[in-house]
């Protein structure tokens, strides 16, 4: 699909189905974050084989973790190995953003504060957003604003979904009206338009990340997460955010498709924000978070392979990695071909 051009034409974050260079990843290894790490690094090691049957898969990890991952990349050819050491796997918020300027890639470089100072430790991953741009050989653009890429989802064309309880939240830019916020996003990712959901699922310590809700699957069409049992933890923040999203349709043609929830995981905190949503849409294939409801994960399964006929759409069981309180989403980024 050819995307039609926003009104920043100059700039454009191109839609996450539109053909990868490569994906970024960290290999993991913080037990703080999962407590079943041999099950954890299992889901990495599905996750390169399967994204690099058809692009490059950048792997940044400490030589001192080779032992750990050296049988993970084994026999492939399109995995390269970047002596990289991270506080933590979350590329998705810590990594760059990759747009397109008059054709030309070029990496935007948001501030990270660990989702509102909640983790100290993490606050280490801040600057490995440039350091990435260093290895992709991309030119940095320093934007001054805290931003997580999984608080934003495109379409290609100009539509950006995100969240008020996320870009609006008080401890990401105080200093930063909602139209200086819309005008930063336009300026540096080429948006034309914000369409803003309200609140985020139950147990989300990222306030509210869009892609636990509600995703872009082509130009046209947003699936996003439902729950229909009215005494569900997430039923009445979902409703609000379907209601708002019907009028979005309205105005901007758009096509909604509801996605099922998955059974409600928890840990001893509370729910753990475990979601369809969180899928990565790869060259060779998309790659879903599953979570061992027979039902509901193979609905969510068919709904996402209507709307990707020529990939293979692959589950992989995230029950140990969501304890972490993210899935396959949060932790890669992708790197757009050049030129379009």
């Amino acid at each position: 699909m050819v995307p039609t051009v926003s009104k920043n034409a100059s700039v454009r974050f191109p839609g996450e189905w539109e053909p990868h260079a490569g994906t970024w990843l960290a290999w993991p290894h913080e037990e703080l974050t999962f407590s079943h790490l041999a099950a954890v690094e299992k889901v990495w090691t599905d996750l390169i084989r399967l994204l690099a049957k058809r692009e490059t898969v950048n792997l940044l990890a400490h030589p001192r973790l080779s032992a750990r991952f050296s049988k993970a990349v084994a026999g492939l050819e399109n995995v390269v190995i970047h002596d990289v050491a991270t506080a933590d796997v979350w590329l998705r918020d810590t990594g760059p953003i990759f747009v397109k300027r008059n054709g030309s890639l070029q990496a935007t470089c948001w501030q990270f504060n660990a989702w509102g100072n909640k983790y100290d430790e993490l606050l280490a991953d801040r600057g490995l957003n440039e350091k990435v741009a260093r290895l992709a050989g991309v030119p940095c653009v320093k934007t001054g604003m805290v931003l997580e890429g999984g608080s934003i989802d495109s379409n290609g064309a100009g539509l950006c979904l995100t969240s008020e309880q996320c870009l609006l939240n008080q401890n990401r830019n105080p200093s930063l009206s909602k139209v200086q916020i819309e005008t930063k996003l336009k300026t540096h990712l080429g948006f034309s338009d914000v369409l803003w959901l309200g609140n985020g699922l139950a147990g989300d310590d990222t306030d509210g990340h869009v892609d636990d809700m509600a995703r872009f699957v082509n130009e046209k069409t947003v699936v996003h997460a439902m729950v229909g049992e009215k005494d569900d933890v997430n039923h009445a923040v979902l409703k609000e955010n379907e209601a708002r999203l019907k009028r979005y349709a309205k105005v901007h043609g758009l096509k909604l498709q509801a996605m099922p929830m998955p059974p409600c995981l928890e840990s001893q905190d509370g729910p753990l924000p475990a979601s369809y949503c969180n899928f990565y849409i790869g060259n060779a294939a998309v790659l879903v978070p599953v979570f061992k409801s027979a039902r509901k994960d193979r609905e969510a399964l068919s709904i996402l392979k209507e709307f990707f006929p020529d990939r293979d759409v692959v589950g992989l069981d995230c029950r140990r990695v969501v304890e972490g309180m993210g899935a396959l989403h949060c932790v890669t980024q992708q790197q757009p071909v050049e030129g379009g």
